[in-house]
């Protein structure tokens, strides 16, 4: 099938690898103004870097956009969902995909500012990701067209994804082993680690895996008693603070 004729796209963007991989290929593959999200949800690193590894790409410094969306995203996203005791499969809080709906909102918002026909995202074509993404995309700007890449590639193994990334001299991060890490999504409520070490799940995740925890060895002997305060369902003191 012949690719759709699409002049603008944004591109909810991290500036991992994925991403700037996808950044690259929406350029090469359609031709297409490349505009970058990249949402401050507390994850913790730098974003100055997303914006470098962005204008590295060729994409014009008024169409990147890193915007601090942390209080939104509590507020109308995190605390409601504890309110309504939302947790999937009985045991996860949902820190990934409860950001999904936040993204894709700023993405339609500055589709429309910035006249836009397209908008992107980074989700592999076996996750729940993509349709968290679309669902709000569509629900928003029922017109909008959706970019999927991992759908459409051609890239079958990550040793072809990096062979991409080296030909358009994209930089690679590597973990101290000399190795693309592992994935990890972070926001303010969580962190999660997919990927590589973490594949067999019959083998046991090394510490270095975890980013906000220790091993129960490592922790004090000694039992630390908190209080939480709570005002109509939302958690709003630690300790009276």
């Amino acid at each position: 099938m012949s690719k759709p004729a699409i002049k603008k796209v944004v591109l909810a963007y991290s500036g991992g690898l994925d991403t700037s991989i996808i950044l690259k290929w929406l350029q090469t593959e359609y031709g297409a103004e490349v505009i970058t999200f990249t949402a401050d949800l507390g994850q913790g690193e730098e974003l100055e870097p997303a914006r470098a590894k962005a204008l590295a790409a060729g994409v014009k410094p008024e169409n990147i956009f890193i915007e601090d969306v942390r209080e939104e995203f509590v507020r109308d996203f995190v605390f409601p969902m504890f309110r309504a005791n939302t947790v999937y499969e009985g045991q996860y809080l949902l820190g990934t995909s409860i950001a999904r709906p936040l993204i894709a909102k700023r993405q339609i918002e500055i589709a429309r500012k910035m006249g836009a026909d397209a908008v992107s995202h980074g989700s592999t074509g076996k996750g729940n990701d993509q349709v968290r993404y679309e669902v709000a995309y569509y629900a928003l700007e029922p017109d909008i067209h959706v970019i999927a890449p991992w759908r459409e590639w051609d890239f079958k193994s990550r040793e072809a994804l990096l062979d991409f990334a080296e030909k358009h001299q994209i930089q690679i991060a590597k973990d101290k082993r000399g190795e693309a890490p592992f994935s990890v999504d972070a926001n303010l409520l969580h962190s999660s680690s997919e990927g590589k070490v973490l594949e067999d799940p019959a083998v046991e995740a090394p510490e270095f895996v975890y980013m906000r925890t220790i091993a129960p060895e490592d922790a004090p002997d000694k039992a630390t008693v908190f209080t939480m305060d709570f005002e109509k369902g939302d958690p709003v003191a630690i300790d009276g603070v």
